[in-house]
């Protein structure tokens, strides 16, 4: 386990260094002096000076970060066109837009090697012929019903299913499941679950009144194959799929907003994570297979795009807002003003932040 958080911490600073890549390659096009891109933040570990940037690695592994003169909007001993506040305000949006853009060219490459290998797609019950390893997967799990209390995960795979009353029975479709668990209601079931190489039984009461929407076991169940697409196909399957994927979260995004705006609260099954549940999901996930792995981490390159560019002051957003403001204004904000704006806005992220983190690890180690 201590493998696969390693790889989830790794993958998620590795999508924050793509994203300053994104930043630092745009602002070398324009001609910025860049002071340093760093690993991580400081304290420094080590660093190199190549050219005119020193290129760190530091202690904290958080991210990742370009230092640009001018970006702040304080003054240096640089010409203009080398520091940020000196470039046209088309330039600068642009260098800001290469981070958040950088994080939907990882989940487009990302999906595109997926759909290489074979990406895991949802299929009907009904679908038949060339199957590549269908199977009945967990798609979500409802808190606190029977599934989550046996320790059932989203993404594990329901092999077979048994009870008193009947034999062992291996399943492929959704329906099985079902028509099984009906059956069964009030009464102890087993279930053998595939969580990637590991194979065990649970134990589980489906519910005989289960809440609304919820199922008796309390699971959301999807059926599975791997489709693969040939090389010339599969970077245009995983362009489409990062374009739809965009759409989907922001619609999911949409529905929350007007929810909480209702006064509804958070729609059922809605949960925030932070970075510590994130990165569990992601160890989670690791061990499903390698398809499962790119695939979500490509999706959490989709989500990060999104948060960035929302108009917040502290993310890229807020900075393309400030920008919006001075091109209106006619002149750029005090940065002084900026600067606190921001300030306050990444304290009030940063408690945020830690809100979640808090609940994250109370679910973690829920008895």
């Amino acid at each position: 386990m201590s493998i696969t958080i390693l790889i989830a911490i790794i993958s998620i600073v590795g999508l924050l260094v793509i994203h300053e890549f994104g930043h630092f390659v745009v602002a070398k096009k324009f001609g910025l002096k860049i002071e340093e891109f760093g690993v991580g933040y400081p304290p420094r570990i080590f660093g190199k000076k190549i050219g005119e940037t020193l290129y760190s690695f530091n202690l904290l592994p958080f991210g990742a970060f370009v230092r640009i003169p001018g970006e702040e909007g304080e003054k240096s001993n640089l010409e203009d066109f080398q520091q940020f506040s000196g470039k046209p305000i088309w330039q600068r949006s642009l260098i800001i837009l290469g981070g958040v853009v950088s994080f939907w060219i990882i989940a487009a490459i990302l999906l595109s090697i997926v759909f290489g290998i074979g990406a895991p797609t949802a299929i009907s019950d009904n679908e038949s012929g060339s199957l590549i390893n269908s199977k009945v997967q967990i798609l979500a799990v409802a808190s606190d019903s029977p599934a989550e209390k046996a320790g059932i995960r989203a993404g594990d795979t329901i092999l077979k299913v048994k009870s008193q009353k009947s034999e062992v029975k291996s399943v492929d479709k959704v329906i099985e499941v079902q028509e099984f668990t009906e059956k069964n209601k009030g009464e102890e079931i087993i279930l053998t679950i595939e969580r990637g190489k590991e194979v065990f039984d649970v134990t589980l009461v489906p519910r005989v009144s289960p809440p609304e929407g919820e199922g008796a076991m309390g699971v959301a169940l999807v059926r599975t194959a791997l489709i693969s697409y040939p090389w010339w196909q599969a970077p245009i399957k995983g362009i489409e799929a990062t374009i739809n994927l965009t759409g989907a979260v922001i619609r999911g995004w949409g529905e929350v907003l007007g929810s909480l705006i209702r006064g509804e609260g958070l729609p059922k099954g809605t949960q925030f994570m932070g970075p510590v549940g994130v990165t569990v999901l992601i160890g989670q996930v690791a061990q499903i297979g390698i398809n499962y792995f790119l695939q979500f981490i490509a999706i959490i390159a989709i989500y990060l795009a999104i948060l960035n560019i929302l108009p917040i002051p502290a993310l890229d957003g807020g900075k393309l807002l400030f920008l919006g403001i001075e091109k209106i204004k006619g002149r750029p904000l005090n940065p002084k003003i900026e600067q606190n704006i921001t300030a306050v806005f990444f304290a009030l992220l940063i408690i945020l932040m830690v809100v979640v983190t808090i609940k994250d690890i109370s679910r973690i180690f829920k008895p």
